[in-house]
């Protein structure tokens, strides 16, 4: 009986632990709105020299650094000093695989949303359709005051995958490259640096051109850069070899995915590459980190834009209405590079 005590006591505690988790993501993104992370990025710092730089309370951002502890974002030396961990330098605007912009999102507009979840599982609709927001949803974040750290933060996200994607993925051989609704040109960018025989185009709406004209100069490749702006759902611009999408299709239902396909097939020769990095659902789904992120990132977008993750049989299918034919999916950290060919 004991036993079965100790069991029940700790399923308990468990739970309370997952239905709490709201408190972590308000902590941290807390703790990113006060630029704590910043603060510490270059050396530690004792809580009088945190209170000067946040303009915080004292006591009440002694009490939020406990937290910040408890949760290896940062430690608390002998002395009184907090230090960033490893894991806290991602909080940090400098850091090369910087999460700010993210976290920031994730705590204000994502979160805010996600209490909107049981509207969106009663009828599949999104939180815009439900409100009787006609617009597409980001046309909506672009007039919100969302617009520049949702564009940062889909760079976060790309920036810290990057190193997982050019590791598994070969992008040689691609005189030049499209990255279909690349954004700013976090990914292009890259892929650039790494092969410089290599020319590239992102194509997205019109509102990202500075930002990705700004990133390629940064990162040297201006001079085999180009951004052209349009829809995806409207047609592509020709020229390019090979098409790259990254966190595309599972934005939108099965239907505009195809649009979106039959739109880069018929700009592609045959046989010619198409290359998605997206997340891949599991045929069978285990209690772990991994799998939880994926099916979380499904109910995001079932809420957020009303597309989906997907299972490699579902892309497999869906490439397939499209015009293209699944050669191979390529386990890239978090994401997967699924590789196909223009049929």
């Amino acid at each position: 009986m004991p036993m079965r005590s100790e069991r029940a006591v700790s399923s308990v505690n468990a739970l309370l632990n997952l239905v709490e988790g709201h408190r972590v993501t308000a902590v941290i993104c807390t703790a990113t709105e006060l630029g704590i992370a910043d603060c510490l990025f270059e050396g530690p710092k004792t809580l009088a020299q945190l209170v000067l730089a946040t303009g915080a309370h004292e006591r009440s951002l002694r009490r939020l650094l406990r937290s910040l502890v408890t949760l290896a974002i940062c430690t608390e030396t002998a002395d009184g000093n907090f230090d960033l961990t490893q894991l806290g330098t991602h909080l940090a605007a400098k850091s090369d695989r910087s999460l700010k912009a993210w976290a920031l999102l994730e705590g204000g507009m994502l979160r805010a949303r996600w209490g909107e979840l049981i509207g969106s599982i009663r009828t599949g609709k999104t939180a815009d359709e439900l409100a009787g927001r006609g617009q597409e949803r980001f046309e909506v974040i672009a007039k919100t005051k969302y617009a520049g750290l949702f564009n940062e933060a889909m760079a976060n996200m790309t920036r810290s995958a990057v190193p997982d994607i050019l590791s598994a993925y070969d992008f040689s051989g691609i005189p030049v490259l499209m990255d279909v609704g690349g954004g700013v040109g976090e990914l292009m960018g890259a892929v650039l640096k790494k092969d410089p025989t290599m020319r590239g185009i992102v194509f997205d709406l019109q509102h990202c051109a500075e930002a990705a004209v700004k990133n390629a100069s940064e990162a040297g490749v201006a001079d085999r850069f180009d951004f052209i702006a349009g829809s995806f759902f409207d047609s592509l611009p020709a020229g390019a070899d090979a098409i790259l999408m990254k966190s595309v299709i599972h934005d939108w239902s099965d239907e505009r995915c195809i649009r979106i396909l039959r739109n880069c097939r018929h700009v592609l020769r045959c046989g010619a590459r198409l290359i998605v990095v997206d997340r891949v659902v599991p045929d069978k789904l285990e209690p772990t980190v991994d799998n939880l992120s994926v099916v979380m990132s499904d109910l995001n977008m079932l809420g957020g834009i009303g597309g989906c993750e997907r299972t490699e049989t579902e892309f497999r299918d869906l490439l397939a209405m499209g015009g293209f034919h699944m050669k191979c999916v390529v386990p890239a950290g978090r994401y997967a590079v699924i590789e196909a060919s223009a049929d």
